[in-house]
């Protein structure tokens, strides 16, 4: 198996939305980025599946000294043979590898955070540094939609943490704010136990509500010079808001569900957005 079919295999076994925005790409920007969220899905899949803390920890060391020697011209995981012929084209960066690693290591260290802050910083790591990559393989132009890209990492990332509240705090995270679930009157363990309640629908609502903010905040940043190489992360906002709009309509019963949108659906949102320009 060469690298780039082995790239292309891990994106689309992973079912992403992402994959759906990829298709519209003209080949080489689609070999790209494909090969990027292959990395990012590999070291994401690390934290998810390796279960002993130490194990992981050592394979996320292993990756980093797998980009460093990658950038000095020495790779030899197929993910980075298909990544690297990009790198300089599309100013890729190595700290930026390192830094989505770096994301990845925080949820060994860290099951909760104590504020909006704390995640924040998280997300700014595991979406905004991926989105910030992610638009410049797609085309930009204008240094201002970098501001962009990182905004719209947030909100995507704002609503997976809402679509996967159920799924993660049966891995024992939850990374909804400690402060905010004080707030709110919801413990941890009402989410582990799947209990539902008017007091978590308003825990819920409050974090759509940012989710939503952080969608329009990064819509208003998108330079009108990058509004048609950018397509693609607008695809991703359409998608995902479609499904946090889902998520809402069924009252954020998320605790014992992944609430989805089908493939075709996905792939109508992502048509209308590579036709109309827009939302």
């Amino acid at each position: 198996m060469t690298p780039e079919q082995y790239v292309q295999n891990k994106a689309a076994a992973s079912g992403s939305s992402f994959y759906y925005a990829f298709l519209f790409l003209p080949r080489e920007r689609r070999e790209a980025i494909t090969a990027f969220y292959a990395f990012c899905r590999e070291v994401d899949d690390v934290v998810d599946e390796v279960r002993d803390p130490g194990v992981a920890g050592a394979k996320l060391d292993w990756w980093r000294s797998e980009v460093t020697q990658a950038f000095g011209g020495q790779s030899t995981h197929p993910v980075m043979r298909a990544l690297m012929p990009y790198a300089s084209r599309y100013q890729i960066g190595h700290q930026q590898l390192l830094d989505i690693i770096e994301g990845c290591e925080m949820d060994l260290r860290y099951d909760s955070y104590e504020d909006y802050e704390g995640l924040a910083n998280y997300c700014h790591y595991v979406a905004g540094v991926v989105g910030e990559v992610s638009a410049r393989i797609f085309g930009q132009q204008d240094k201002a939609t970098s501001d962009y890209a990182h905004q719209l990492g947030l909100a995507l990332q704002l609503t997976n943490i809402i679509r996967d509240v159920g799924e993660d705090a049966r891995r024992g995270r939850v990374y909804l704010p400690q402060s905010e679930l004080r707030q709110f009157g919801v413990t941890p363990e009402d989410i582990a136990q799947r209990r539902y309640g008017e007091a978590f629908t308003r825990l819920m609502r409050f974090q759509a509500e940012r989710a939503h903010q952080a969608y329009d905040e990064a819509l208003s940043l998108l330079p009108a010079a990058d509004r048609r190489s950018q397509k693609p992360g607008l695809m991703m906002a359409s998608i995902y808001r479609t499904l946090l709009t889902e998520i809402e309509a069924d009252g954020f019963h998320v605790l014992h569900q992944r609430i989805a949108l089908t493939p075709l659906r996905k792939l109508w949102l992502a048509w209308k957005v590579q036709a109309l320009g827009r939302l």
